[in-house]
């Protein structure tokens, strides 16, 4: 130390060990000149960090009043078991989650229990269309209330304890996945796990 003799020499272009940088410029100080291999001439963010324009709506992520948030939307049976999920951003309005979750389900449905954000007059009309009863309740800006089925709407606590279950798992209740996809993933094996105890021995 007293005799300014540097703890590691830097390595020249040839890769071989020479004299420290400073020694090497006027004054002692290492200038921009005397830079050696390692040092980087115009460092900067890397180009592969950005991400692309429109990619983190396709990995269903988005800002609300919550933050960057993502949206998992749900479906399931009479028994609370879940059937199929559909994921967009945390902006994106429940709405946009009906069209998927309604068509990736062929069989015969009976009833469609949903809250006040499914109340749109093209959702009414698609259920109308398939002879499936909308049980919803009516928003407070509708100019004419539609009256709806108290007794049936009371099921639709089902859907609410079936996320209640899915956020014990840390993994769902809060997204540490990038893609879409992996997410997904868990939650289909978080899912299975609900169904197993209805799985019955052969």
């Amino acid at each position: 130390m007293e005799q300014r003799v540097p703890a590691l020499s830097a390595l020249g272009l040839d890769r071989r060990v020479r004299r420290h940088v400073g020694e090497l410029c006027r004054g002692g100080r290492a200038r921009h000149q005397c830079r050696h291999d390692r040092q980087h001439g115009g460092p900067g963010a890397s180009l592969r960090g950005r991400a692309k324009k429109g990619d983190q709506a396709a990995q269903g992520l988005g800002w609300s009043r919550g933050g960057f948030t993502t949206k998992l939307h749900a479906r399931c049976d009479g028994q609370g078991r879940p059937l199929c999920f559909v994921l967009t951003p945390g902006q994106a309005h429940d709405v946009q989650g009906f069209g998927p979750l309604f068509r990736r389900l062929a069989e015969r449905v009976e009833a469609l229990l949903a809250d006040k954000g499914y109340d749109a007059d093209a959702i009414r009309d698609t259920l109308a269309h398939a002879d499936v009863e909308a049980v919803m309740p009516a928003k407070r800006n509708r100019r004419t209330s539609i009256p709806h089925d108290r007794k049936k709407y009371r099921w639709r606590n089902l859907i609410e304890r079936l996320f209640n279950k899915l956020k014990n798992w840390r993994r769902v209740a809060t997204r540490y996945d990038k893609t879409a996809e992996s997410y997904l993933g868990f939650v289909a094996l978080a899912s299975v796990k609900l169904w197993l105890p209805f799985v019955h021995d052969a």
